[in-house]
């Protein structure tokens, strides 16, 4: 096996003479080519066997095979670049017409965007880099720029870079924004209800406030006012009204305003409540029957006790006599109590009032308690029946006197 690639140094050509054979008219001659020293030996290809016999063969092989060889020079190969955007979104601040204004719930953000081109070279080449887009402007040069989409309408828009290798080879590479603008609303103003915050003595008038603020500036609006229980006196129209409380004790009053005037979008009503405090009533402490009067004694200590503890109370002592009892019972027994009540347990007498009630079937005591205020007690005529007295003898007895129980 040779190999000439290794030659270094060059052997002139040479003639080899060729003897005559039998069967042939005549000799020859055959000139080998020039070789390096390196691959022949002597003028012929290593390997090459002389032979003396005039006879011999005219022609030797040789197998093998060559090496590969590597281009001197490689292919110039191109650069490999991805375009990147810091942002996929630009959310731009909305323009909107008299009466709306931008969505509080839309945020705009920056118009300007990087972008990064990262790219690389297989054959270390020094990268040039071009940039173009749809819309906007790319400001700076190398990897990173610039992008700003200021003033460019809602859509989508592509940038892309050209990267060149100074050796003919280009590569691309691309990408996209998309610019939003916040949507518009409608202005809605803010609307509160004022009611009184103390409680409203019935029949005292009640004033109830709308206050409406914000909204467009230009805004013209009407007031229609509803309550829930009661009546509007005065106001309806306007931002203030007054309700009439009468007969509404102890009720508890909303009042509602609608807006008119204002976009469908706006909250138009706004309500508040008040209530109307209930006059002070009296009160049953206590009902018993014809007991002994030891007995009624005890009922009557909790009955002052009371008293005391509620001044400026008024005491009322209702008895309603026995259907067929003597006539005049039913005031006797009220007039004993409250001298109990002056004279032992010290109420003041003004504090006490008694009140005959008629009759019942069976002789009843009632004791009320009425706060400041509060309207008199009167005896229950519905539950009386005609008072039929019977006539008693009066007989002398002799016996033990001073029974505290008659």
């Amino acid at each position: 096996m040779f190999n000439d690639v290794t030659a270094t140094t060059a052997i002139p050509s040479s003639t080899v003479i060729i003897p005559p054979r039998p069967g042939f008219t005549a000799g020859g001659t055959f000139t080998t080519p020039a070789r390096s020293a390196a691959a022949t030996a002597g003028g012929f290809p290593r390997g090459f066997q002389e032979s003396d016999d005039p006879h011999g063969f005219l022609f030797q092989f040789w197998i093998g095979h060559r090496n590969a060889r590597a281009p001197e020079i490689l292919p110039n190969q191109p650069p490999v670049v991805n375009l990147s955007a810091s942002s996929a979104t630009v959310t731009k601040a909305a323009t909107c017409q008299a009466g709306f204004g931008p969505n509080p719930a839309c945020t705009p953000t920056s118009d300007q965007i990087q972008l990064t081109a990262n790219a690389t070279d297989p054959d270390g080449d020094t990268l040039l880099y071009t940039y173009s887009t749809t819309g906007g402007q790319i400001t700076g040069d190398g990897p990173n720029v610039s992008w700003s989409l200021a003033g460019v309408t809602p859509g989508t828009y592509t940038a892309t870079v050209e990267v060149d290798d100074g050796c003919g080879c280009v590569s691309f590479s691309s990408t996209t924004v998309t610019v939003n603008e916040c949507d518009c609303v409608p202005l809605c103003p803010t609307i509160t209800v004022d009611c009184p915050t103390a409680l409203v003595d019935q029949g005292t008038p009640a004033t109830v406030t709308a206050n409406v603020s914000g909204g467009p500036p230009s805004m013209s609006v009407t007031y229609n006012w509803s309550v829930s229980s009661g009546t509007i006196s005065g106001g309806q129209g306007t931002p203030s009204i007054t309700v009439d409380t009468t007969g509404q004790a102890g009720q508890t009053i909303t009042a509602t305003v609608e807006i008119g005037g204002l976009a469908p979008e706006c909250q138009r009503t706004a309500s508040c409540t008040f209530t109307v405090s209930a006059p002070p009533v009296a009160r049953k402490f206590d009902e018993y029957g014809d007991i002994r009067f030891n007995d009624e004694k005890a009922r009557l200590d909790n009955f002052a006790i009371q008293l005391q503890n509620e001044p400026g109370s008024q005491g009322y002592i209702v008895v309603y006599a026995a259907r067929t009892g003597p006539a005049g019972q039913a005031q006797a027994r009220a007039d004993r109590a409250k001298d109990y009540l002056v004279n032992t347990r010290g109420i003041d007498a003004a504090r006490i009032t008694t009140i005959d009630g008629g009759c019942r079937e069976d002789l009843t005591v009632e004791l009320w308690i009425a706060p400041q205020g509060a309207p008199a007690v009167v005896a229950d005529s519905a539950s009386t029946v005609p008072c039929e007295p019977k006539t008693y003898r009066r007989t002398t007895r002799r016996g033990r006197r001073g029974r505290d129980d008659e």
